[in-house]
C-alpha cells in the first residue's frame, strides 16, 4: 500500500515489494503469482485497515457509507485505478458490497445489486476527479466553441463533496 500511496501504480512491482519487505524477489514469487496479486492484496488491505471504512461498513447508513468510501478512495488515489482494472473480490470489498446490498434491499431498491454498482461507479469516478476540481475553474472555456457550457461553467460552484452528495441522492431517489 505504501508503495502505491507514494508512487502510484508504476511503483508497485514484485521487485520493489521484495526490496521493501527485505526478501529476494524469488521468495516473493513463491507467495504471489503476479503483480496483479499484489494489487488485489493492496486494495483489500487498504480498505480493511481503514478504521472509518470498517466502522462505516458495520454501522453507517448508505449515504454515509458512500461518503466514507469516497474519502477512502481520495486518500488512496491508486485504488480507483486498480478497481477499474480488476473487480475487487477480497474479504473487505466483499463486506462493503454485502453491506451496500443489504442497505439497498432494506430501502426497497428494485435492483439492489444494479444500484450498488451505480453508487460504486459514482463514488469511484468522483474520487478520481476530486483532486483536479480546484483546477477546473482555472481553465478558460471558449464561449464561441461551447457557449452554454461556458455560461454555466462561469456561475457554477465546483465542490466534489456536494456533487457526490447530489449524485447519491439522485441515484437513491
Amino acid at each position: 500500500m505504501s508503495l502505491l500511496d507514494e508512487g502510484g501504480l508504476k511503483a508497485l512491482t514484485l521487485r520493489s515489494v521484495a526490496q521493501r519487505v527485505g526478501v529476494a524477489p524469488a521468495s516473493l514469487y513463491s507467495r504471489v503469482e503476479s503483480v496483479d496479486d499484489l494489487f488485489d492484496l493492496a486494495l483489500d488491505t487498504a480498505l480493511a485497515d481503514d478504521p472509518v471504512m470498517s466502522e462505516s461498513i458495520r454501522n453507517a447508513d448508505l449515504p454515509s457509507l458512500m461518503h466514507a468510501f469516497f474519502e477512502h478512495l481520495t486518500a488512496h488515489r491508486w485504488a480507483g485505478q486498480v478497481i477499474g482494472m480488476r473487480a475487487p473480490r477480497g474479504p473487505a470489498y466483499l463486506a462493503l458490497s454485502e453491506r451496500m446490498c443489504i442497505l439497498l434491499e432494506r430501502a426497497g431498491a428494485s435492483d439492489p445489486l444494479g444500484t450498488a454498482y451505480m453508487l460504486s461507479n459514482l463514488v469511484i469516478g468522483a474520487s478520481m476527479t476530486a483532486p483536479v476540481a480546484s483546477d477546473e475553474k482555472r481553465v478558460a472555456i471558449d464561449p464561441d466553441q461551447a457557449p452554454t457550457y461556458a455560461r454555466l461553467h462561469a456561475r457554477h460552484h465546483i465542490s466534489p463533496h456536494e456533487i457526490l452528495a447530489d449524485g447519491i441522492r439522485a441515484l437513491l431517489s
